[in-house]
């Protein structure tokens, strides 16, 4: 297996990442066939073609049914989009004795001839994964993706705090209180709030109040994940590494990147799950900083 230098938009991958797992009774050896697998939620698109491209069968079948047929499939190279669901996938296929490729989506898409449909989709995934210069994502295991869970987590609690922080300091310059930003402002804040004299009408009073009271759950909770964090990272077989730069933590642990691009190009749920697992390097997208928002 050859490592590659980071692609220019950000996707770490691997060249050569086949996970095989030979049967009972059988040798092992992958057959000429290669299975294109355009994966949704109910209704699963395959496209099966020979090693050179021969269509060998095409067609459409619902979750169980498609759990089944691979069951009963003889061992062959089965290739996805790195999208949702694709690692859990990607390891059932394995648990059913076949080689597994994953394929980032924007790989794919140049290889769509026609009209995109799911048929097209497969075929293309097909297509995509025979060319010799393709890139592959490493598929993840489930300890990797719940690390990626743990981290994600933590980042939206980060941003939720830090859009309370935002709104309170926006109310306080309506009525001529200015703060700068920061998490470390808070004690100030509240200060001014608790003081008998305070020159806020009681009504803004009572809201600042009820946002610096979110802002430390939030805190705590924060503050949880990211113990959590680090004593699983202090287990990690991967050698992360932790550190405090300027109050902000950053975290190197594989599985923690769950973007094949860095995911969440675009904010898109469907795009949080696809990926959430990390990429496969050794160090996940040159670590991400998970305190960067700390700073509203």
């Amino acid at each position: 297996m050859g490592w590659l230098p980071r692609s220019p938009d950000g996707i770490a991958m691997c060249q050569d990442v086949v996970l095989k797992e030979p049967r009972n009774g059988e040798d092992g050896e992958i057959k000429d066939t290669m299975i294109g697998v355009d994966l949704a939620k109910t209704v699963f698109q395959f496209h099966c073609a020979s090693m050179t491209g021969h269509l060998k069968d095409s067609k459409k079948l619902t979750r169980p049914q498609f759990r089944k047929f691979m069951a009963d499939q003889s061992p062959s190279m089965v290739v996805m989009e790195a999208c949702g669901s694709a690692h859990y996938w990607a390891r059932e296929m394995v648990r059913f004795g076949h080689g597994v490729k994953l394929i980032a989506p924007q790989y794919v898409r140049p290889f769509v001839k026609r009209q995109k449909n799911d048929a097209a989709d497969a075929e293309a995934i097909v297509i995509a994964a025979q060319r010799p210069e393709m890139r592959f994502v490493a598929p993840k295991s489930q300890e990797q993706q719940g690390r990626a869970v743990l981290f994600r987590g933590r980042e939206r609690l980060v941003h939720q705090r830090t859009e309370l922080v935002n709104a309170l300091r926006a109310v306080l310059y309506q009525f001529g209180h200015a703060f700068l930003k920061g998490i470390g402002n808070i004690k100030r804040i509240d200060a001014i709030l608790e003081e008998p004299n305070c020159d806020l009408p009681s009504l803004v009073r009572d809201e600042c109040k009820g946002l610096v009271k979110q802002i430390a759950e939030q805190t705590i909770r924060n503050d949880a994940k990211t113990r959590a964090a680090k004593e699983m990272a202090a287990t990690a077989d991967t050698a992360p590494s932790f550190s405090n730069h300027r109050g902000n933590v950053t975290i190197e642990l594989d599985g923690v990147q769950d973007d094949p691009r860095g995911i969440v190009a675009g904010t898109n749920a469907g795009k949080e799950a696809a990926y959430a697992g990390g990429d496969c390097v050794g160090q996940q997208d040159g670590a991400r900083d998970l305190g960067h928002a700390d700073q509203g």
